[in-house]
């Protein structure tokens, strides 16, 4: 009997020092890890886009690839319809030509010819809808959709740029196709120097290698950049970027477009002119008539509430309200543009 409750007495001591040991493992690793909050709250944020996503969560991921697919767009932001985009009606010709159909085709044929792009640019002044229209893009093509902030890229930790900068193709791969977005690309693949960073031309270097591979390959992973300044584009990048789309300032008949576009829920008079209004809005972007559109629609906000009425019923846009909201944008652009100059 004796020696039964010795055996017990150290069967318990073994198990409770095991569980002290567990313990304190898990302390280590939660205390020590530079990375472990960032990882827990990216688990967290994955576990919620692929709901939305409806992604097969049984697909592995690596501690670098979670913090890369928190990037997928989901919920509202997946994808924009083309007729939500006014004013480019060629340039969404050309893209359904030369992309969508070429992504379709790849899986039936085979041919690499009738492959789609690898490396797509987008260029153009701000607030032309470059961004909207690589989200239709993802959208027509079926494809997931990788908003690359090129700051989750960056890390104190040498090596782990580079390790990142590996997770957005291998990511892009498990989840194919893909696109992998990079807004501002000039500000992260730019002109290389002789006095940049070491780790920062590494990590340029693995992204370009690591593209290489997938470009010579089946796998349909297309990296899709835009720019307001495309000569600030390394050269070795815009070489990879054979597909290149200029998205210009809308004109007249464009900005006419956008407006119906963006006013196509929205309540005005029979006597609004968009066409008017649209030629008063000469330089304006796609952006800037959305701000427009506001302003107008927040005087007549405030037009209804000084009437005695609500703001769940408000009164119909008038003419007038376009015309003033034209004057206050370009008014503020212009002050903006000779305090720049002096």
């Amino acid at each position: 009997m004796t020696d039964r409750n010795e055996l017990i007495g150290v069967a318990i001591r073994v198990v409770a020092a095991a569980a002290v040991s567990f313990l304190s493992v898990r302390y280590l690793v939660k205390y020590l890890d530079p990375n472990y909050s960032v990882n827990q709250d990216c688990k967290k944020k994955v576990a919620t886009l692929f709901r939305e996503l409806g992604i097969d969560r049984e697909i592995e991921l690596s501690e670098h690839e979670v913090r890369i697919a928190t990037q997928f767009v989901g919920g509202e932001d997946v994808g924009a319809e083309w007729d939500e985009i006014g004013g480019c009606e060629e340039l969404v010709a050309e893209l359904k030509d030369r992309i969508i159909l070429p992504l379709r085709f790849a899986a039936q044929s085979g041919s690499h010819l009738l492959s789609p792009p690898r490396g797509i640019l987008l260029y153009g002044p701000p607030g032309c809808g470059k961004t909207l229209l690589a989200k239709a893009v993802a959208r027509a093509a079926g494809c997931r959709f990788i908003n690359l902030q090129v700051s989750i890229l960056t890390d104190k930790w040498y090596g782990e740029s580079q390790k990142l900068a590996a997770a957005v193709f291998s990511v892009a791969q498990k989840f194919q196709p893909t696109i992998i977005f990079i807004d501002e690309i000039d500000s992260f693949l730019r002109d290389r120097q002789s006095h940049d960073h070491e780790s920062t031309a590494m990590m340029k270097a693995q992204f370009m290698t690591l593209w290489d591979g997938f470009a010579s390959s089946g796998d349909q992973v297309i990296v899709m950049g835009a720019t307001n300044r495309p000569r600030d584009v390394d050269a070795a990048i815009l070489r990879r970027m054979t597909a290149r789309f200029q998205v210009p300032v809308p004109n007249a008949k464009q900005r006419s477009q956008i407006l119906n576009v963006i006013l196509r829920n929205e309540t005005f008079e029979d006597s609004v002119d968009l066409e008017e209004i649209a030629q008063k809005a000469e330089g304006l972007s796609g952006s800037d008539l959305k701000e427009v559109c506001r302003l107008a629609l927040l005087a007549r906000a405030k037009a209804t509430v000084a009437s005695g009425g609500s703001v769940q019923r408000l009164l119909p846009l008038e003419q007038t309200d376009f015309e003033s909201a034209v004057r206050k944008y370009m008014r503020a652009a212009q002050l903006l543009v000779e305090e720049t100059l002096d």
